[in-house]
């Protein structure tokens, strides 16, 4: 579980106690989730079983028996308040996809420069998408995970710093986030156990990017963008793009949200340029009738190339908030995986449910 010196530092000072520096408060969120498939294809030329894959990052995989390990998780964050503007941040969670092993998702420390300007230094979510930042916390967002066909990448946290503007822009809110960093991932957990089949270290490096989110009383706009040098190791041996070790690689996102207070309507598009485009895409529709809302929504993968990566979700579900910090969720997924060469995991038709917690 490695940090770095500077998550380290963060880590060490969540954990002092709070009557000789600072306040510490803790807050933890949960899901408890099953789910099964229902009929699907498989990857017989893989030996893929049919099979769900509801989370691409850390491999949650639901098969043809009823499980509650793939996605469900319980986490724990802690913050400490060091007073003068300073604090620090730490976040651990423990995934039925790694057997409950306790791992550290978060540790940064902040400076509050001013009421606009935030710095933050330590290990963070990398925030390509809309709902990276809160991603494990399934109670922040309508449906059971994010769909799966667009939040597909394989490194999702960085080490380094960030600079966070607040603002007031007439009737809108601004918020940004440009930040600098790198991420080794020893043996990433996507491409070494679905992918690859073998230990694969992945190296983002010179990571650079920036975020601007615009909202005011019922629409939300989010643009992002961020260049990095992608460098792997397959089973050890140094992979080439071309002749080259290093490929660079350039993400664009944007998301449009509009809320009008029972209907709202949440969209997704990025594109991921690796000298081919990989695009990605969602749409969701849903209602609000008191503290239930239907929903329903469509994802997309596709890779550029004639034989790449190609498949896409129609799914359709359920959540009901039954109490202040709890909410119950069903969901129906319908995957067609168009891939021809690369294919994912097949075909497949799935059901999920489960309770999404904070406290």
């Amino acid at each position: 579980m490695k940090v770095g010196y500077l998550g380290a530092i963060a880590v060490c000072a969540c954990f002092i106690p709070g009557s000789v520096f600072a306040e510490v408060s803790i807050s933890g969120f949960a899901s408890i989730n099953a789910g099964k498939v229902l009929s699907g294809s498989g990857v017989p030329q893989y030996d893929v079983p049919p099979t769900f894959l509801a989370d691409y990052p850390i491999v949650s995989a639901y098969e043809e028996q009823w499980s509650f390990k793939p996605e469900s998780l319980f986490g724990l964050q802690f913050s400490a308040d060091l007073m003068d503007g300073l604090s620090v941040t730490g976040q651990v969670v423990s995934r039925g996809a790694d057997d409950f092993d306790t791992q550290l998702e978060w540790a940064y420390l902040s400076y509050e420069l001013n009421d606009n300007w935030t710095f933050q230094a330590g290990k963070k979510r990398l925030p390509l998408f809309y709902y990276s930042d809160f991603y494990d916390v399934g109670f922040a967002y309508v449906w059971m995970r994010p769909p799966a066909d667009t939040y597909t990448w394989q490194v999702f946290n960085y080490n380094g710093v960030n600079a966070l503007y607040f603002g007031e822009w007439g009737d809108w809110t601004v918020n940004g986030n440009l930040y600098f960093g790198r991420e080794d991932s020893r043996e990433n957990r996507l491409l070494s156990q679905f992918f690859f089949l073998e230990p694969t270290r992945e190296i983002w490096k010179d990571i650079m990017g920036g975020v601007i989110n615009l909202s005011n009383d019922w629409l939300e706009v989010r643009l992002t963008h961020m260049s990095y040098t992608n460098e792997r190791y397959i089973g050890g041996v140094q992979s080439t793009w071309d002749g080259s070790n290093e490929r660079d690689g350039k993400f664009y996102g944007i998301s449009a949200n509009a809320d009008w207070g029972n209907v709202f309507i949440l969209t997704e598009l990025n594109r991921l340029d690796l000298g081919g485009n990989l695009d990605t895409g969602m749409v969701t529709l849903g209602y609000r009738a008191d503290n239930i809302i239907p929903y329903v929504g469509y994802s997309r993968f596709k890779e550029d190339a004639s034989d790449g990566e190609n498949h896409n979700s129609t799914f359709i579900g359920l959540r009901w908030d039954f109490h202040p910090s709890a909410a119950f969720k069903v969901q129906y997924d319908d995957v067609e995986d168009k891939s021809f060469e690369l294919a994912v995991a097949g075909d497949s038709k799935s059901l999920t449910f489960g309770i999404d917690i904070v406290f």
